[in-house]
């Protein structure tokens, strides 16, 4: 057949098919990066870059209950999506006019913050899931030791001693990273929390609670995690501390789906960390 101008056309060619990855398959690039049975991982995905799932990001969070199976648990960095930091004064406090405005932090309603990707929100919805009580700092979890991880998060130092990431490494969990930036390897601050450097920041604020006869305010205080501990070191220097635990030798590199991924022992990098941190911290302080 031609053409009015006499060219031969050719027929539209289908696009090419491009199968879904799915939970099984998932499953399998855990396995094979180190994902186990009876597993406590803390897990940070980009999900995008994972590929085309059947069944979206609930397929990530099916194959990582099928590879630790009933035994494991899953964990995730949820914080909270109140977004409301720059209403606060000089003394961290929220103006008068504005207290009402602000919805209370409540563990079970709250939303994850949209900073740290779909799943913590998929996670934190999944039947059986539980969150802990500190606002900034909260994890949720999803499994067998769920309620030990959760119970009796600090409000004070949520990232220090009795959280949920130092139970991480008591318990000798892993985090993985899906597709992840390093930067966003959130049991780094549990390592800011516990390295001895001077002139840490210390951030208070004020947040409104959820209770059961209204709205209860308090001054939370912790080391800052919005900026570096301390002045000196690079914005995202978390990233720089991951490659360097990479160079010694540590942790596991891999795909799952398409997503390069990465999984580590949570004591043995949070250990790196506090050593590269106080080494570091003792550099830039001129000390």
């Amino acid at each position: 057949m031609t053409t009015g101008g006499g060219r031969a056309s050719v027929a539209a060619m289908p696009p090419a098919f491009h199968p879904f990855i799915t939970r099984a398959s998932l499953a399998a690039d855990l396995g094979r990066l180190g994902v186990c049975a009876g597993d406590a991982v803390m897990v940070h995905a980009a999900m995008r870059r994972v590929g085309r799932l059947l069944n979206g990001p609930d397929a990530l969070l099916g194959a990582l209950l099928d590879s630790m199976g009933p035994a494991g648990t899953i964990l995730a960095y949820a914080d909270w999506d109140a977004l409301y930091d720059e209403l606060l004064d000089a003394d961290g406090r929220v103006p008068p006019e504005w207290r009402d405005q602000v919805p209370p932090y409540d563990p079970a309603a709250s939303r994850a913050a949209r900073d740290n990707g779909v799943l913590a929100e998929f996670v934190r919805t999944t039947p059986g899931a539980l969150r802990s009580a500190n606002p900034g700092a909260s994890m949720v979890a999803l499994g067998a030791r769920a309620e030990w991880f959760t119970a009796d998060h600090p409000l004070d130092y949520g990232y220090g001693e009795g959280s949920p990431l130092a139970k991480l490494v008591e318990a000798n969990g892993k985090v993985l990273m899906v597709g992840a930036p390093f930067d966003t390897l959130t049991l780094l601050h549990h390592a800011e929390h516990l390295a001895q450097i001077p002139n840490k920041r210390v951030r208070r604020y004020e947040v409104p609670f959820a209770a059961p006869h209204g709205v209860e305010w308090r001054m939370v205080e912790e080391f800052d995690t919005s900026d570096p501990v301390v002045g000196g070191l690079a914005d995202d220097y978390f990233a720089d501390l991951v490659r360097g635990f990479l160079a010694s030798g540590q942790g596991v590199q891999g795909l799952v789906g398409e997503a390069p991924s990465l999984l580590v022992d949570a004591a043995a990098i949070c250990a790196f960390a506090v050593d590269w941190l106080e080494r570091e911290g003792r550099r830039v302080s001129g000390l």
